[in-house]
């Protein structure tokens, strides 16, 4: 019988070393993962694989479940979770929320209305210390961080008209309306970041 041909992303491949080696420390003292936009499970059973204390779920909307589940099924590691279809527009999540939190590549694909949604329903839901881990591009200042990155936000706007390289400091404004503090900012290669960020309490403006 001819082995199954798995949904594949270059990209997954030539970045997940180098953000596993800091979610090994970023989630050290974590017993559970809620990955969301999971694409081709690529990073879930990588990361799952490399961090055999932690029990990862793997999410993806609706629509893309069928890219994600056969690499899923293929795992053997005992701490990947069975994937689970999530839109984070559809509130209230139908998924518990662990203290920690990954996404990698996903806020600049989805409309900026549901990175609204996907902070809202952390602020919501999510409990004090909870760690929130992004993996993409961003710009600062409202200023691309390489050629590279402009040229790829052209090339997401033709595919997309909501979709875009997001600016640091208005998902870092969400991420604070949502109880989120920013605690670091990781340098990637491919001119991409990994930042990270953990509920507290809200400090009041009044």
């Amino acid at each position: 019988m001819p082995r199954e041909v798995l949904p594949f992303s270059q990209s997954c491949e030539n970045n997940k070393a180098f953000i596993v080696e800091h979610l090994a420390t970023i989630f050290s003292d974590r017993s559970a993962v809620l990955e969301i936009a999971s694409g081709t499970g690529q990073h879930a059973t990588f990361f799952a694989g490399m961090l055999p204390t932690v029990r990862w779920q793997p999410t993806e909307i609706p629509a893309n479940m069928a890219s994600l589940e056969p690499r899923c099924r293929a795992h053997t590691g005992g701490n990947l979770l069975p994937p689970v279809p999530l839109d984070v527009c559809s509130r209230p999540w139908d998924v518990d929320i662990p203290d920690a939190i990954f996404t990698a590549n996903s806020l600049h694909i989805m409309p900026f209305s549901a990175v609204q949604e996907l902070f809202q329903e952390l602020g919501q839901r999510a409990s004090l210390g909870t760690i929130l881990a992004v993996y993409g591009p961003f710009n600062y200042n409202g200023q691309y961080t390489s050629e590279s990155n402009a040229r790829f936000d052209i090339w997401l706007a033709a595919q997309h008209p909501e979709s875009a390289i997001r600016n640091f400091e208005q998902v870092d404004g969400l991420a604070a309306d949502a109880g989120f503090a920013l605690r670091e900012d990781y340098s990637m290669p491919a001119n991409n970041r990994l930042v990270v960020w953990c509920k507290e309490d809200k400090v009041s403006s009044e």
